[in-house]
Order: C-alpha cells, then structure tokens, then sequence
C-alpha cells in the first residue's frame, strides 16, 4: 500500500484499528537488499514524516511496544518521496486499548453493585449510589492503574430498615468509616482476549487488604456530549470476616442469615479527561 505525494521522504500517520494514534511507534526503512536506510519515531499525533530517499522501492516496518508489527511497500519517485497513508497496528492478543492519559470515571453511567446470599436460599442485591474515580492508561498497558473512591453511607438495597442496618457498626459503620477506597498496585494479563487480573488494596470497614479484580474491557466510542467513553466489567469476591465484618444471625438448622461471601460486581464508563463533561 503506498501513493506517491510532493515533497521529500516518506509520510505516514501511525493509528490503531479504532483510530487512535500511536506516538510511540517506530518505522524503519529497508532497501531491496535488506539494508536499512532510515529509522523515524512517530510524533504524539501519530505522525512520521522523514528525509528525502533515493527513488526505488523500499520495505517499511511499523513497530510499538504491546503491537503486532506492520509491514507496507513503499514506491519513492523521482521526487524522494511516498506517501503511505494510514498504517495500522493491532493489540497483541486483538484488543486495541483507549488511548494514554488519564480517565474519569462516570458515576451517572456506571453501576457498582454487591450480592449476599440470604438464608441460604437467595441473594440480596445492594448498590453504592455515590462514588468516583480516576483511571490512568498507561502506553504500556500493564502499567496502567486506577484509584477510586465509595461513600459507604450510599448503599441501597430497596430497604430502608435493611440499608440502615448496613451502615450500622454491625457491618459499614459508617460514621466511623465514610469511605472504601480502592487502589490498584498492578496489573497481569489472564486468560481470554481483552480480560487482565487488577491487583490492589481495598480499604474498607477500617481494613486494607489485597483485593483482585478480574477484568474485561469492552470497548471505546464517542458520546453525545463530544466526549470518548471506554468501558469496563469487573468482579471479584469477598470475604465479610475479612474486613471485621463478623455479624450474623444463625436461623433454624444452623443455616446464618446472612451470607459470609459478598460478590462484587462493577460496570464501569470513563470519560477520556480529567474531568466529566458539564451535562453527561
């Protein structure tokens, strides 16, 4: 794939499948002989533009740390220049990431729940209605990290009585401990395309402890208020006892009330940014 263009050397914007450019990426040129003429690092928009070559044909190879390499023709006229357009890379393993920076995750538009089982028969159903966070992409995507942050005190389980009791010293004691936080302290890949292993301290009932999420990215997109959204699934499990949070009532048959697992799940819309957009 190449056109020829006006001007010196060669011209190349470096993106991802989503459009995304790539500041990082590398294009090295060979010649028919195998022999490398040139080496350019793209700019922070993705770009590569280099010197003048020789008229021939030469090989480009497009490289970048997490990418599967790329590889295009390039047709150099008498001119000294080609123009080879956009050139793609591809996440290693197909998933292409957001893009570097920072992330700010959207409460509006995001759901952190917990399950319980209750007498052993079925599951009660609680959210937080009030939390928020910071998401850093990294260009080294195992480098990334995120912090957020629960008013323990926003827990809703449809029942007033129920959710008093859980802000109580039986379980949150919330007055005495107003916030869960969670900080993540790194990240390996787990089996599955798009899907990592989030390890990090959560804070909670006055306890920290290392707490894993397993992790499923989902994907990328405008929204209606000109920003970009990447979403996010993530679950993990708890142990109440754990976190001193050893309250419980034993029913007929030694069966307890109230389950001593709790099922985290997360779903999760960041705003590419510092900050949310003014109406979202």
């Amino acid at each position: 794939m190449s056109t020829t263009g006006t001007g010196g050397g060669l011209r190349a914007r470096i993106r991802t499948k989503d459009g995304w450019a790539v500041p990082h990426a590398v294009l090295t040129v060979t010649d028919m002989t195998g022999q490398q003429v040139l080496r350019e690092t793209a700019s922070e928009e993705g770009g590569v533009r280099t010197d003048a070559l020789a008229p021939g044909t030469y090989t480009v190879i497009v490289t970048a740390i997490g990418y599967g390499p790329a590889a295009s023709t390039a047709i150099v006229t008498a001119s000294g220049a080609a123009d080879l357009g956009s050139l793609t890379l591809a996440r290693v393993g197909g998933v292409d990431l957001p893009p570097p920076g920072p992330w700010t995750i959207d409460p509006a538009h995001s759901t952190v729940r917990a399950v319980a089982q209750h007498l052993g028969l079925t599951s009660v159903h609680g959210r937080f209605t009030e939390f928020g966070g910071r998401i850093e992409i990294d260009e080294n995507p195992l480098s990334s990290g995120v912090e957020a942050v629960i008013e323990a005190a926003s827990i809703d389980t449809g029942n007033r009585t129920r959710d008093g009791h859980l802000c109580s010293p039986d379980f949150l004691d919330v007055d005495v401990h107003p916030k869960i936080t969670y900080r993540s302290t790194g990240i390996t890949p787990a089996a599955g395309e798009a899907r990592w292993t989030v390890h990090g301290e959560l804070a909670l009932h006055g306890v920290a402890r290392s707490v894993d999420l397993d992790l499923s990215y989902l994907g990328t997109g405008p929204d209606p208020w000109g920003g970009v959204r990447a979403a996010f699934r993530a679950t993990t499990e708890l142990r109440r006892e754990d976190f001193a949070m050893n309250y419980n009532q034993v029913v007929q048959a030694g069966i307890a009330a109230i389950g001593t697992t709790l099922r985290v799940e997360l779903d999760i819309q960041a705003v590419q940014g510092e900050q949310l957009p003014p109406a979202s």
